[in-house]
């Protein structure tokens, strides 16, 4: 997606270890005008999927989950890190955080996300993959059906994208990054910008 990419390569900033910083307009300052043209994205390329409930992992994931929602008329629902007290009928599973470098439970309720749903995850940053692997996870606890992932940002370089796609999921990411060596932003073309 031509308007990401360019906004990447603008305002993205690069740190050692493989991060991409986009916080001024995705995950920490949010530009709506961009998240709703994102969410348009998803809509077209998902627009032959049979989807009836969006998921997604708290916080960063939530902003292009709903718009994707709101567009397409569906519910939202977004896995939490936290285990509230009053969850019932809980689902659970852990999942490993490559930003954070630590482990931590990601759990929802099975009255949310239930038996037969058709569910489309949408999220920030494909990197390794732990995450989709977790909502993977709660989706089969569930007995319902992931009809596809999609990403906002997906580093290529680290192979997530790879593992899901060799796993048979329909993967869609609307900016792939090929590399961040020496701090230096490189995007892939995908092929969707001509």
């Amino acid at each position: 997606m031509k308007a990401l990419k360019e906004r990447i390569l603008r305002d993205g900033k690069c740190f050692e270890g493989g991060i991409l910083k986009v916080d001024n307009f995705i995950n920490h300052q949010m530009d709506p005008i961009l998240m709703k043209s994102m969410a348009v994205e998803f809509v077209r390329r998902f627009a032959s999927t049979d989807i009836n409930k969006i998921i997604t992992v708290e916080a960063s994931g939530i902003a292009p989950a709903i718009m994707v929602g709101y567009l397409l008329e569906l519910p939202v629902v977004f896995a939490k890190k936290k285990t509230p007290s009053t969850m019932e009928h809980m689902l659970a599973t852990k999942v490993f955080s490559f930003t954070k470098q630590r482990s931590y439970d990601v759990c929802v309720s099975s009255d949310y996300l239930c038996k037969g749903d058709k569910v489309l995850f949408i999220d920030d940053f494909l990197a390794n993959g732990n995450a989709a692997k977790g909502i993977l996870e709660l989706v089969e606890q569930a007995g319902a059906e992931l009809v596809g992932m999609g990403f906002l940002i997906e580093k290529a370089f680290q192979h997530g994208g790879d593992e899901l796609r060799q796993m048979g999921i329909h993967v869609e990411s609307l900016a792939i990054i090929e590399s961040l060596d020496n701090c230096e932003i490189k995007i892939k073309d995908d092929g969707y910008d001509r």
